[in-house]
């Protein structure tokens, strides 16, 4: 018991990777964001008045901000403290579910595979609801390939946010750290938008998103080559382009309003040799955007799944790194 709990953060990261592996997010299991969301909602009705100057509006921004990462934090850490005092197993094991929480590559693959059934049974309205769950753009105007566009796009992004950098942030702070970078990127996709509501409001939100994400965007952009790398060795993934994935990153991992989210969706585009991104409709308006990648060839239904592979294989990549990294700098 001793060995796993001086090893206690590479012991849970790795037992929550494999807990997300097996059971993923089951709809009925209470879910920390869900929680965070409804805080967020809460804080957001009281604070957010719209006769205020665009100063105040910054400042209950941050205090809302500060609430939320403070709570994110303490509660997980209370919780940890009073576990470890009651018993050392029950500490690791409730550690180990914290990460678990934190991690989202099965709940990201299931929901993607929803919108491949669908286009595969030539389904596309019931395609185009399966992805309208995982993407914020409108989707009813979307045909096949647009569907499929969508998926591919939103794993991509995904697979920094959802799967990368909570790892990144467990692995240096353990499951309170998680919990904190989930925090943050909740709030971000809650109410940092650029709309007339939020654009002064959440500010610090946007902000601070962009912060916290600035190295793990960019490591899973590197950690996502190195996979196609090591997955084009196969061939089974003939269809994958390492060197061309190098070439869009390096082209066009800037082309997005955020600083963060091209890294890995131009590793993507170029991997798979597609052009992902470009105008997109939000609420009946078009909104202009570059292209990311060379169209060497149409998108199809398949890049649904061979996304999800490169996915996993950069979470796979991740986890060792990060688990091996731990247990070396504890010993």
């Amino acid at each position: 018991m001793d060995l796993f709990l001086n090893h206690h953060i590479a012991f849970s990261l790795f037992a929550g990777f494999l807990l997300d592996c097996i059971i993923g997010d089951p709809h009925c299991f209470p879910h920390p964001v869900r929680f965070m969301g409804k805080l967020i909602s809460f804080l957001e009705k009281y604070l957010n008045k719209s006769s205020d100057s665009w100063k105040i509006q910054r400042l209950k921004g941050a205090i809302l901000v500060f609430t939320v990462i403070f709570s994110s934090f303490l509660v997980p850490f209370a919780i940890l403290f009073v576990c470890k005092l009651i018993h050392p197993a029950l500490f690791l094991t409730v550690e180990s579910i914290m990460c678990y929480q934190c991690i989202a590559a099965k709940s990201l693959c299931s929901e993607s595979t929803k919108v491949y059934r669908e286009l595969k049974r030539n389904d596309l309205e019931k395609a185009r609801k399966a992805v309208s769950m995982i993407v914020g753009r409108d989707t009813d105007v979307l045909d096949e390939k647009g569907v499929a566009k969508a998926a591919v796009e939103t794993i991509a992004e995904n697979t920094s946010d959802g799967v990368v950098a909570p790892i990144f942030f467990m692995a240096l702070f353990g499951a309170a750290g998680g919990m904190v970078y989930k925090a943050i990127n909740t709030m971000d996709s809650m109410i940092a938008y650029k709309n007339k509501r939020f654009k002064h409001f959440g500010f610090c939100a946007a902000k601070l998103d962009d912060f916290a994400n600035l190295i793990p965007a960019r490591l899973s952009a590197i950690l996502m080559i190195v996979s196609t790398m090591i997955l084009a060795v196969f061939p089974s993934q003939q269809r994958l382009h390492p060197i061309n994935a190098i070439k869009i990153f390096l082209r066009d991992r800037y082309k997005h309003a955020s600083p963060n989210s091209a890294q890995t969706e131009s590793v993507a585009a170029g991997a798979l040799g597609l052009q992902l991104a470009g105008n997109t409709v939000y609420d009946g308006k078009v909104e202009e955007k570059d292209f990311i990648g060379d169209k060497l060839r149409e998108i199809e239904t398949a890049d649904i799944v061979r996304a999800n592979t490169l996915m996993y294989a950069t979470t796979f990549l991740t986890m060792i790194i990060s688990v091996t990294a731990r247990i070396y700098t504890c010993r």
